[in-house]
């Protein structure tokens, strides 16, 4: 009687140490459980967190970038702008330029007065630059009558301002340089060159025209282009 109570007792006992063995494995799963998926979770967020601010700065990294290209893009675009408005600035002074070569041109052909006149002054100045007594002119071949017939009356004129202008007396030999003569495509004029070709004065009318192009193209853009 007494062998089996305490088989029952023993029993018992067993199943209680089994129960709370059982209870408190059961209670380790859930707190393991638990801590699993807190620790889960939190991974998960970090994950996100991460992904998230990856993708915030590949925006940000896109958005600089379509910037940057956009800002390239404005200024290549104004720059292109500008460039033609140089340009189609430019195409209108050199029609203008040509437009007056044009009729510069015109309003010295021939061997008249005026002509022999104008290349004369265009040697004394050329003369006075010079100051030396023997001096080769350059002109065009269609110009040697014309040029020619101003030798004379070009080393007068300069032997003349010296005279007045310092007292002494100063003479200068001009000779037409027969084996160099200026292009048939310049507007005329001549140049002037002692010492073997050494020193050069260029007084030929493109030239000139030149010179008073570059002048007067402030004036000219200020015309034709007012600023706003």
């Amino acid at each position: 009687m007494l062998a089996t109570m305490d088989s029952k007792e023993a029993q018992k006992q067993i199943e209680q140490m089994t129960s709370f063995i059982l209870s408190e494995a059961t209670d380790k799963a859930n707190d393991i459980s638990k801590k699993g998926e807190e620790e889960f979770s939190i991974e998960v967020h970090r994950l996100i967190t991460e992904q998230k601010e990856k993708i915030r700065l590949g925006f940000e990294r896109k958005a600089k970038q379509i910037e940057t290209q956009y800002a390239i893009a404005k200024s290549m675009a104004i720059n292109k702008q500008r460039l033609e408005k140089i340009k189609a600035r430019q195409d209108v002074i050199s029609t203008i330029s040509e437009d007056v070569k044009g009729e510069l041109a015109k309003s010295i052909q021939g061997s008249g007065e005026k002509s022999k006149d104008f290349i004369t002054k265009l040697i004394v100045q050329g003369l006075l630059m010079l100051l030396e007594s023997e001096v080769t002119i350059r002109c065009r071949k269609c110009d040697k009558s014309l040029v020619s017939g101003c030798l004379q009356a070009a080393s007068d004129q300069y032997a003349a301002i010296i005279k007045e202008q310092t007292g002494s007396t100063k003479t200068c030999n001009l000779t037409i340089n027969e084996q160099d003569f200026l292009p048939e495509s310049c507007l005329g004029g001549v140049s002037l060159a002692c010492f073997g070709g050494k020193i050069t004065i260029d007084n030929t009318i493109d030239l000139r025209l030149q010179l008073v192009m570059d002048q007067a193209k402030p004036a000219i853009r200020g015309l034709l282009f007012p600023a706003k």
